[in-house]
């Protein structure tokens, strides 16, 4: 089975670098590995020095590259939705110099994942890494395909009515053309495979994501929340880098007092993640740039058994391997718990079949299962790495 590795954290904290290492690491252990690149500012083939154009390059023996064309996603898996959008668009500016490669804004995101699953299926790789965008888009990447499977679920089949009963009209008065039954279908193909991604980006036997940070305050209070909002949606964080670590310099009290400031946020991270391995990696005079310089960054990353170690192996030594929401029945009726280490201020209310959680400017909300139709929240508790939401179904409420 092939394995996914995210990468994420703060823009400039050397996420590119740390996961570069990670690849050249695993091809050198005869992996057959491929480094993606889900960042709009691509820049693989910065670091290892060689031309990527859009397309897979091999940068070492058992290690491509690939720098995902969303644009190029579009048209070639899904044809009939990339020309609908075309004419829509073209049609309603009444120009013709949009070409086949318009994009709307935000697609972008919608492709990369489609790029990304369809690279898992078709297995050709031991290991696929994912070199993300900073953590704020990442957590957009990674909540698009739940939130497509609720809208989907609420209005695409009034859409899909509502659209064949308008395009006539549309088109003849207003000289928009809507999306036809083969664009339509292919949306729900798309949706299809967005929600087979989520599932397998959920499943720790495949997935996980990695946070790469720096010792600085900032930084750190940004991947505690990025910790906190990827264990609200359900993803596996399995290990965390610190990285940029100065080492001890005696002769220089100023970068001796730097170094003091950064044991303070090392330590607290090691304290917030008591149960995730947490490496530390130095910071190097020059930039990571040529195989040589990733060679010697990756000499610094854990022994290759513990770095690519199994969800069983991660279990055996103590560290969390939950999944996501799960339910348990109670004295009242039912009680949700939901993995959100670190949050403080979380707010929980119903709305309709739905639960809504938000945790600072984070929603995520959740449709409940058919027994907890009507249910009644009895009360809410957070703990230190859980929330619990405690529900009276409705025939025990009456």
């Amino acid at each position: 089975m092939s394995r996914i590795i995210i990468f994420t954290g703060k823009g400039g904290v050397g996420k590119t670098s740390v996961v570069a290492a990670h690849a050249l690491r695993a091809a050198r252990s005869g992996m057959n590995t491929l480094l993606v690149s889900a960042d709009m500012a691509h820049n693989l083939g910065d670091v290892f020095e060689i031309e990527t154009g859009g397309e897979r390059a091999e940068a070492d023996k058992n290690l491509t590259l690939l720098e995902l064309d969303p644009g190029k996603i579009m048209r070639e898996h899904y044809p009939d939705l990339n020309r609908s959008i075309v004419q829509m668009i073209s049609t309603s500016a009444r120009s013709a110099d949009i070409g086949s490669g318009f994009m709307i804004p935000g697609f972008e995101d919608l492709f990369m994942l489609l790029g990304i699953r369809d690279l898992y299926e078709s297995g050709e790789y031991d290991l696929i890494l994912v070199d993300c965008a900073p953590s704020g888009e990442t957590l957009s990447l990674l909540k698009l395909p739940e939130l497509l499977e609720w809208y989907m679920e609420k209005f695409f089949p009034v859409g899909k009515f509502m659209t064949r009963v308008l395009s006539p009209v549309s088109e003849m008065l207003y000289k928009v053309q809507l999306p036809g039954s083969d664009a339509m279908d292919q949306i729900s193909v798309m949706h299809r495979n967005l929600v087979e991604l989520q599932d397998l980006l959920r499943n720790p036997e495949v997935s996980s994501v990695r946070l790469v940070t720096l010792p600085e305050k900032m930084v750190n209070e940004e991947t505690k929340r990025t910790y906190m909002y990827l264990n609200l949606y359900g993803y596996h964080v399995d290990r965390v880098f610190i990285n940029r670590v100065l080492p001890p310099q005696p002769e220089n009290p100023f970068m001796e007092n730097w170094r003091e400031i950064q044991k303070q946020y090392i330590e607290e991270m090691e304290s917030v993640f008591t149960h995730i391995p947490v490496t530390k990696i130095p910071w190097y005079p020059e930039e990571i740039r040529g195989t040589a310089a990733v060679e010697r960054l990756s000499r610094e990353l854990p022994a290759t058994e513990e770095l690519f170690a199994s969800r069983e192996a991660e279990s055996d030594i103590g560290l969390w391997t939950g999944g996501s929401e799960v339910y348990e029945a109670v004295e009242e009726g039912y009680c949700l718990k939901l993995r959100m280490p670190g949050a403080k201020d979380v707010a929980v209310k119903l709305h309709d079949q739905d639960l809504e959680i938000r945790a600072l400017n984070m929603l995520r909300i959740i449709p409940l299962p058919n027994v907890l139709r009507r249910a009644k929240i009895v009360r809410t508790e957070l703990t230190e790495d859980e929330l619990h939401v405690v529900f009276r179904p409705e025939r025990e409420a009456l």
